[in-house]
């Protein structure tokens, strides 16, 4: 297969993944751009694969469950939501609130796990598969901060500012809004995103480092979001204090995930956790 023949497959898998109940041949071609007849074929391979299935009443083409199946044995693999879960689900009840755990991953972030805090009343709880938009995010932000300010605007100009049409009324439209966005994270300590990644959303992050360590790497980001009425600045302070302390816990649980997946003798997470130190990882 050649390497446009795979960049198409992939292209199909992503157009396919915004499918809830499939689509048609003939609208798979034209979003793609190619002919019927080479989108027929590269779905005839998925297929084979065990990628693609085709519903035999409508005709059109779906998405398996493999895709998900293969991440979640990489996940396994990692260790990366069962270290943080305790964590996350602490966070959670603490802060009433949606809380999510992000992994850097190159250039980029990645969500993997998630707990929901909300018990009563507006429950807010996006989807875990989309990409999280840089710049119009608190997790975004955090992890922007973390790195050398020029690194980071080269990473957002190079996606630019449009975020794919997935932004809120007040996303950041330029350079000078970025640079004064990553400064106040700095100062404050957590990055605050009010109506950036959607309308009527308030969210809240802050990075954890790879190990307890205050030079040990920035590994990925912990944020709680809610409902505008909910996430008033008066909370801010005490949300802010528990993703303080979750980032402190996770950066002491987080070398732990392979040794625990290798069954080698390792602390528990309970425990590791009370072993936290008192100062902030992020």
């Amino acid at each position: 297969m050649t390497i446009a023949a795979v960049e198409r497959a992939f292209k199909l898998l992503e157009a396919l993944a915004d499918e809830a109940d499939g689509a048609d041949l003939t609208v798979l071609a034209e979003r793609l751009d190619l002919p019927v007849s080479a989108t027929h074929r590269l779905l005839a391979t998925l297929a084979e694969r065990g990628f693609v299935t085709q519903d035999p009443q409508s005709g059109a083409y779906g998405l398996t469950l493999k895709l998900s199946q293969l991440a979640f044995r990489n996940l396994d693999l990692r260790g990366l939501p069962d270290a943080g879960q305790i964590v996350l689900d602490g966070l959670a009840r603490a802060t009433r609130e949606y809380c999510r755990l992000a992994v850097v991953e190159g250039e980029s972030l990645t969500w993997i796990a998630r707990a929901q805090g909300a018990t009563a009343g507006l429950r807010y709880e996006p989807p875990m598969g989309m990409g999280i938009v840089l710049h119009a995010t608190a997790t975004g932000k955090a992890w922007l901060a973390s790195l050398p300010e020029a690194e980071a605007l080269r990473i957002v100009c190079a996606r630019g500012f449009g975020g794919e049409g997935r932004t809120g009324p007040n996303a950041l439209g330029d350079v000078d809004a970025l640079r004064q966005h990553l400064g106040e994270t700095r100062s404050r300590g957590y990055a605050l995103a009010v109506e950036e990644g959607e309308i009527g959303t308030v969210a809240m992050a802050t990075t954890f480092r790879a190990g307890p360590d205050a030079g040990a790497a920035v590994a990925g980001t912990l944020s709680v979001a809610g409902p505008l009425p909910r996430m008033q600045e008066a909370r801010r302070s005490e949300i802010a204090a528990a993703l303080a302390t979750a980032a402190r816990e996770m950066a002491v649980i987080w070398p732990l995930r392979r040794r625990q997946i290798g069954g080698l003798p390792a602390v528990s997470t309970e425990a590791a956790i009370r072993l936290a130190p008192t100062e902030t990882s992020a």
